[in-house]
């Protein structure tokens, strides 16, 4: 097989798995590990994909910022579903802390009447749908990022060195079982491994249009996170693959009873 169709099979094996082994294709086109190192090293030059220990992924267009607006309406069922879901979490008394994003903004309408919960966010829009409520809000304070809302910048990150809380919810732009948790700037990344830093448990709180996607800069890897909280839209293979790491909330699930409160 000439170079050009050997890397067009590699390119067309990637785009069916997540991850191909240098070993293991050597193997199956009986060539050397060398010359198939040389082909990832031309396909990743050409920006077809990532190298990684042993072995290679397809690179895929990053997720970049979306402004308010345009996010608002997209997967509103989804998202009112997950925040449903987000409230069998909230014990009474509990000290909550709400990431930046529509999908917390949902969670914040949801927990407007519930008494004797704090909640500290970085997210105005939120801070605004909560100012009515019954619980004692805490902004974050810092620089607004106009057009989103989301508040960053080093007064943000001193408030959040100087916090505990009892619950985190983290929103992300991109999740990817190798990248983890994915954000379009290196602000927002800092931001929210501040955040999970703080909290005793985290929930990653995302609608099903945020799997297999890799957006900037890494938040963390899905290891250090309690669990999922997403939609049915999520297919049985990446579920699966997903359950490797923390636990996998969808709403035609109930919540386990040994899941219930706050388990880190």
């Amino acid at each position: 097989m000439v170079p050009v169709d050997r890397r067009k099979w590699i390119l067309d094996l990637l785009s069916k798995s997540e991850k191909i082994d240098i070993d293991q294709l050597a193997e199956q086109l009986n060539v050397s590990a060398m010359t198939i190192r040389r082909d990832l090293t031309y396909l990743e030059e050409n920006e077809k994909v990532i190298r990684t220990h042993g072995g290679a992924i397809l690179n895929k267009p990053t997720v970049l910022e979306t402004p308010f607006q345009a996010k608002e309406g997209k997967f509103s069922n989804e998202k009112r579903e997950i925040a449903k879901i987000a409230l069998n979490y909230i014990q009474d008394h509990s000290t909550i802390l709400l990431d930046s994003g529509t999908t917390t903004l949902e969670i914040a309408k949801r927990i407007k009447d519930k008494q004797n919960i704090t909640v500290v966010t970085n997210d105005i829009k939120i801070a605004a749908e909560l100012m009515d409520s019954e619980a004692k809000v805490i902004v974050t304070g810092g620089e607004i990022q106009n057009n989103i809302g989301t508040l960053f910048g080093p007064l943000t990150e001193y408030t959040l060195e100087n916090l505990h809380v009892d619950l985190f919810f983290l929103g992300a732009h991109a999740v990817d079982l190798e990248a983890g948790v994915t954000v379009p700037t290196f602000e927002k990344a800092s931001a929210k491994r501040l955040m999970i830093k703080a909290a005793e448990t985290t929930w990653l709180v995302v609608d099903s249009s945020k799997f297999d996607q890799k957006s900037f800069a890494k938040v963390c890897d899905l290891s250090l996170i309690n669990g999922v909280i997403t939609d049915d839209g999520v297919n049985n293979v990446m579920e699966k693959k997903l359950k490797e790491y923390l636990t996998v909330i969808k709403p035609e699930g109930r919540v386990p009873f040994e899941n219930r409160g706050y388990c880190r």
